[in-house]
């Protein structure tokens, strides 16, 4: 790592002055970034208020104060008092006269189609298809289900549910039926809106039969509201042999508009998202109205540095925290949103810049599986011009500095800086990050969020510096969870009993003297190795120095007398044609030097493919289990079964 700190993004004076984070300190009258963080958490009740006013979040009555803990930290409860519906804080642009006719929503298609929707017409559209969906039957507390590709149509969906007081529940659209039909029956679902298919690498995804074999283990679905492909007949029946009522979205959103949101206390619920655990059933993370949206508002001003004007990509699937969150960091804050439906490496790996040029897109987001995957890729994946991108994000896994570096020099000209983020599902936005008023070490996190009071420690709760340990936030923070849906002994057992009155969150870190963070895997990926806890991202970091491994992913491997060894999964880059001892004899090497001769790997496997997540996320708990011949345990959010297949051969000859 230490190679690639003298790359350390540094800002300019003008970086600085134009950004929202220094605008936010000078309205609070701080001297430096240093003091704003400081002061967000001794006093978070009076930066909060300069934060939703500076955001310009919509409320139908003022909060009368910032938080009540009366039933204990674990379950506060925010701005009490207050109502909203965050869906307002969107559609206020319509009525701005400078923002109205501004392109809020461009949709590209795999096949290169593209659409696009004004502030204006979204606002329209969102109220027809809410009254639309109030002609169906659906009310104020359903549970509605979501399963469309990313685009306008979802988006308006997104937007429709919450403006009626619903509650959405996302669906990954690479589901089968056992996990779509666990997520729906745990939160009782009435209701679903689901794409009949899609394009995916120029063949057409069927999803009618997953959900009609969905629908018949769903007693409580009354109502599935199908989009159809574009041209496609609609189904001419009302209702089903089962009495479920199907209904087609075009109608529905061809609604004549009526009426305004519901109001909403800031405490309920709009979104109910699932995340799935090393064990046991998938977790129900319940996000509120006066919660996830107003943490994803400050994000996007502070971290991502996003205003009017601005053109923001995220590929990101709207069945996962990130397709929800790319949108509300977009229309938030008067950003233009630009969805891409479809594999970023199709037709071929120039696709993601290409869609960068088209679209002069000026925040560019990107998972680190993703960046190697463009980085292997060159000159391809670098042919369109992206001298638009003024600012980069990677986020969902660790990345190592190299492909920090070249994220940064290939697709932000070596300008850009690249904000890595880290949250999750429960927690809504970011609990560390980056900030451009700071220098920004590759691979690294220049700063805690605001307002939440990060910390490493050690297994007995002390803070730590200088070492691996937990990370873990010392105090309730907006955006996270309220609990899991009705269930909160699980959420209490999961974040905040391994150190009461501390969410522990279930990620290794470090946290320099200098005050720059770094992430090393997840807790229950972490691997130790000589008496020593290792996280694999610091292991693959070392793994992908050498330029012909394009891929790795680290697992610990039970052993009865080193108690874990070692294993690792490498695809080799394209380039490489060498022969196989004599690439696993250079990477013992290369380990033995960079990490030292305990850390070399017990065995080394050359596969074609990673198990990951549609959003890249490589699935090491998938591999391990596997590898060792245990239960996959949940594997619905798995992209690419195939690839388990290959893991399974490799311990079969090992």
């Amino acid at each position: 790592m230490s190679d690639y700190l003298k790359d350390a993004w540094q800002p300019t004076a003008e970086y600085v002055a134009a950004s929202n984070v220094d605008a936010i300190r000078q309205r609070l009258g701080l001297p430096s970034y240093d003091a704003l963080l400081t002061f967000s958490n001794t006093k978070p009740a009076e930066y909060w208020k300069e934060v939703l006013d500076y955001c310009g979040i919509v409320w139908d009555v003022d909060y009368a104060q910032y938080l009540d803990d009366s039933r204990g930290r674990e379950f506060p409860s925010w701005f009490p008092g207050g109502r909203l519906n965050w869906v307002k804080s969107i559609l206020k642009w319509a009525d701005d006269t400078e923002m109205a006719q501004r392109v809020a929503v461009v949709a590209e298609r795999e096949d290169g189609a593209v659409e696009r929707v004004t502030f204006a017409e979204l606002a329209q559209r969102v109220a027809s298809f809410a009254a639309g969906l109030r002609k169906s039957g659906l009310q104020r507390g359903d549970r509605v289900g979501l399963l469309m590709e990313n685009g306008i149509e979802a988006t308006v969906t997104l937007l429709g549910i919450v403006w009626n007081g619903g509650i959405v529940v996302p669906l990954f659209s690479g589901f089968g039926v056992d996990a779509i039909t666990s997520r729906l029956s745990s939160c009782s679902a009435s209701a679903l809106v689901a794409t009949a298919g899609f394009n995916r690498r120029g063949k057409w995804v069927e999803t009618r039969k997953l959900i009609d074999d969905a629908r018949s283990r769903l007693p409580e679905l009354k109502t599935v509201i199908w989009k159809q492909p574009d041209g496609a007949a609609v189904p001419p029946m009302a209702t089903s042999h089962d009495g479920t009522q199907l209904l087609d979205w075009s109608e529905l959103a061809a609604s004549v508009a009526a009426g305004v949101p519901e109001s909403m206390t800031a405490d309920d619920p709009f979104m109910i998202i699932y995340t799935s655990g090393t064990t046991g059933k998938p977790k129900g993370a319940v996000h509120t109205h006066g919660g996830f949206p107003l943490k994803i508002a400050h994000d996007a001003a502070v971290h991502f540095d996003v205003g009017r004007g601005d053109v923001f990509c995220w590929p990101a699937d709207m069945g996962w925290i990130a397709g929800s969150l790319v949108m509300s960091s977009a229309l938030l804050r008067g950003a233009t949103l630009v969805c891409y439906d479809g594999a970023p490496d199709f037709p071929d790996w120039s696709r993601m810049s290409r869609l960068v040029e088209r679209h002069r897109i000026t925040h560019f987001g990107s998972a680190p599986t993703l960046i190697r995957g463009l980085a292997a890729n060159v000159p391809l994946s670098t042919q369109g011009d992206v001298s638009s991108v003024r600012l980069l994000i990677t986020a969902g896994e660790g990345i190592d500095p190299e492909h920090f570096v070249w994220f940064q020099k290939a697709f932000g000209n070596g300008v850009a800086p690249v904000i890595n983020y880290t949250g999750g599902t429960e927690v809504s936005g970011a609990l560390l990050s980056s900030v451009v008023v700071k220098p920004i070490s590759p691979a690294g996190f220049n700063t805690a969020s605001p307002s939440v009071a990060a910390d490493v420690i050690n297994l007995e709760g002390t803070s730590i510096v200088g070492e691996i340990g937990e990370l873990a936030i010392r105090q309730p923070f907006v955006g996270m969870t309220h609990s899991f849906w009705q269930d909160d002994d699980r959420y209490l057992d999961s974040y905040w009993r391994t150190v009461p009155g501390t969410w522990v969150h279930g990620d290794l870190a470090t946290r320099r003297e200098d005050g720059t963070w770094f992430l090393l895997g997840r807790s229950d990926d972490t691997i130790k190795l000589a008496g020593k806890r290792v996280g694999p991202a610091e292991i693959e970091e070392v793994l992908l120095e050498l330029p012909d491994i394009a891929e790795a992913a680290a697992i610990g491997v039970d052993d009865a007398v080193k108690g874990q060894k070692l294993v690792v999964f490498m695809i080799p880059s394209p380039e490489w044609r060498g022969v196989v001892s004599d690439l696993e004899r250079a990477v013992s090497e290369h380990v033995d030097v960079r990490l030292g001769r305990p850390f070399r790997p017990s065995a080394i496997h050359l596969v074609t493919q990673l198990p990951k997540t549609r959003s890249s996320k490589i699935m090491r708990r998938a591999i391990r289990s596997v590898y060792s011949g245990l239960p996959g345990g949940d594997l619905s959010a798995l992209d690419n079964p195939a690839a388990l297949e290959e893991i399974r051969l490799a311990a079969a000859t090992h």
